[in-house]
């Protein structure tokens, strides 16, 4: 079984025992983090998305902080002597997928059948005349 969350504007498929890096979250190593609502979730039965997955979550642990890679930023305008170098390394949670919780929902019950709609009432007899007479 896996699941699709969206955590830190991005997406992550990840299965029971998956360990992670996503953008930071807040909260101390060993809390439990809950992602919810869930944007697909594959089972035995099938893959199931929208209102179906109402309820469900994920729940995960959070492991620690980490930094990802240093990014170099390198700004430079020709003929004008201008130059400018920095980094950046961003800060990411690693969090340990312990559980996915999948409660499907109940079946929707089927609509009664329709009655079927009465016919139109015909124009009477008179009327379709009336037009006839006054064009004469």
């Amino acid at each position: 079984m896996y699941a699709v969350i969206k955590t830190g504007g991005k997406q992550h498929k990840v299965k029971s025992g998956d360990t992670i890096r996503v953008e930071l979250l807040e909260g101390e190593p060993g809390d439990k983090v809950t992602f919810e609502p869930l944007l697909v979730v594959d089972d035995a039965g099938g893959t199931h998305v929208g209102k179906a997955l109402a309820g469900s979550t994920v729940t995960a642990v959070l492991e620690g902080v980490r930094k990802a890679d240093k990014i170099q930023v390198f700004k430079y305008k020709p003929k004008t002597g201008y130059k400018r170098k920095t980094g950046h390394r961003q800060k990411l949670s690693e969090i340990t997928i312990e559980d996915i919780a999948f409660k499907p929902k109940a079946a929707a019950k089927p609509k009664a059948a329709a009655k079927p709609k009465a016919e139109p009432k015909e124009a009477p007899a008179d009327a379709t005349e009336a037009p006839a007479e006054a064009a004469e």
